[in-house]
């Protein structure tokens, strides 16, 4: 089952119960999420976005890159981002062995740990696939496996930054988990979709706040 929704379905929601799709709120609340990080230039853009509105997120990085960029990291836990697991080398779950999975997990958290005393156990499997076994695994470390109600798409190159932009205004709601990615692949759409989302929130009565 591929999990590439622009809005996930009650269906989704329904089958797979312990995953989070969304966080429930009264308040104008959502969660941006960011995955793919930290990336050299791109993760600097996108933290200066989220500061002119004052606005906190959740980075799901690649344990490599956090070993290859410690300083991006570091900047992002110092604005005062959360941060997320998102395996070491990005690696799709339903290709993956149990054993390996659990190592790729286990490299990036120690990457992770390198760099911060934060310890909010949050998980994003890459492109959205996990198997049972491994996500049982995860739950039972402790790990809350964070998804989305919300996909921006802009990863997909098929897809134009004004569609990313409408996935994520036509869709969101108190409460939303909302994808972008802060990589080389999203960038052109990242880079016109962000901004106009942020605005949106903003002139709309939204608050950015830090997944926990």
């Amino acid at each position: 089952m591929s999990f590439y929704w622009v809005k996930t379905n009650r269906l989704i929601k329904w089958i797979f119960p312990k995953y989070i799709w969304d966080i429930p709120a009264s308040e104008k609340v959502v969660y941006l999420t960011f995955d793919d990080g930290p990336t050299p230039e791109i993760t600097s853009w996108t933290l200066n976005q989220l500061t002119k509105f004052n606005a906190k997120g959740t980075f799901f990085c690649i344990g490599n890159n956090i070993e290859n960029h410690p300083e991006i990291f570091r900047k992002l836990i110092d604005d005062g981002h959360a941060i997320g697991n998102h395996t070491y080398n990005h690696k799709n779950g339903w290709e993956t062995g149990f054993e390996v999975y659990l190592e790729e997990v286990k490299n990036c958290n120690a990457a992770i740990e390198k760099h911060t005393t934060v310890r909010d156990k949050l998980f994003r499997p890459p492109y959205g696939k996990i198997k049972k076994k491994q996500a049982r695994m995860l739950l039972n470390m402790g790990y809350k496996i964070i998804m989305w109600d919300v996909l921006s798409a802009d990863f997909d190159q098929m897809t134009s930054a004004e569609k990313c932009l409408r996935n994520v205004t036509s869709n969101v709601k108190p409460g939303s988990i909302i994808v972008f990615h802060d990589s080389v692949k999203s960038f052109k759409n990242l880079q016109y979709a962000l901004p106009k989302t942020l605005q949106f929130l903003h002139e709309n009565g939204y608050e950015c706040k830090v997944i926990a």
